[in-house]
């Protein structure tokens, strides 16, 4: 199901043996449009210490409840490794946090996690893995080694969604709306649109934009590229989040912008939904 963003912010994160803190932020990955982490304030509990949280460790949510189970201990979240969320989050960072816990890399292996489309697919012990435990800590401990050799140059791909808000977005023939908010799969946890706010510009609505047709963020200029056009963009069917956003409403604004191939592949995904 695809949610709002913002509905998710201030969720309650309840570990094992009681509640850890608050969400107040999300990290997507900049190249494949993935949130990877919660950014969770621990108010009063950890001196408003800002921690990271895996969707790997997430368990079913309760919407209702506004509350979001995992499978760690707050002792676990205790002793973890700092991570300053006011700068970019390296590789390295993450592999030291992920380590802790027990996780392997979510980058490799040609899916949106690992081999797969799901975060709990790479939950130490999850029944579709076929490893025992002591084999599992062995591998997964070869990798990391292996892992943080091969990534031991690489540039942070983690931003901000609260960052990204505000700003620009440019259509091929100019400027056309600010990024307003965005639509997530709340299996996956993929960025599945971005919501563009048009009123400053055409006294507007606002509209969905898909990662597949942003041309690139530009993170110094504060500024979303697209090589949509801005009359496209305008007349785009108006999105509002109030109601829910489905099948059909995707359907009819893949079939405006001309997008048949990314139809056919969300079809493809969501076949027996």
């Amino acid at each position: 199901m695809l949610r709002p963003l913002k509905d998710i912010e201030n969720f309650a994160i309840r570990a094992t043996d009681g509640e850890i803190g608050h969400v107040k932020d999300f990290y997507f990955e900049d190249d494949t449009w993935v949130l990877r982490y919660f950014v969770v304030d621990t108010g009063t509990w950890l001196a408003s210490r800002k921690v990271l949280v895996s969707p790997m460790v997430l368990r079913h949510p309760e919407w209702l409840q506004r509350s979001l189970p995992v499978n760690i201990t707050r002792e676990q979240v205790r002793n973890s490794p700092g991570v300053d969320t006011d700068q970019p989050v390296s590789r390295q960072n993450e592999m030291q946090m992920l380590g802790y816990y027990g996780y392997p890399g979510y980058w490799d292996g040609g899916g949106l996690w690992g081999g797969g489309l799901y975060p709990y697919a790479l939950a130490p012990g999850y029944v579709g893995d076929g490893l025992g435990h002591v084999a599992r800590e062995r591998e997964l401990e070869d990798y990391l080694i292996s892992e943080r050799a091969r990534h031991s140059h690489d540039d942070p791909h983690l931003r901000s969604c609260a960052a990204v808000t505000g700003y620009r977005v440019q259509a091929s023939d100019g400027d056309i709306g600010e990024v307003a908010g965005y639509l997530v799969d709340d299996e996956t946890w993929a960025i599945r649109y971005l919501v563009v706010d048009t009123g400053h510009w055409w006294r507007g609505h606002q509209v969905l934009v898909a990662p597949a047709w942003i041309d690139g963020v530009h993170w110094a200029e504060q500024r979303v590229s697209t090589d949509l056009r801005r009359d496209e963009i305008q007349n785009a069917p108006p999105y509002d989040d109030s109601t829910d956003w489905g099948r059909e409403q995707e359907l009819q604004l893949h079939q405006h912008y001309g997008r048949a191939g990314d139809r056919a592949g969300w079809q493809r995904q969501h076949a027996g939904a």
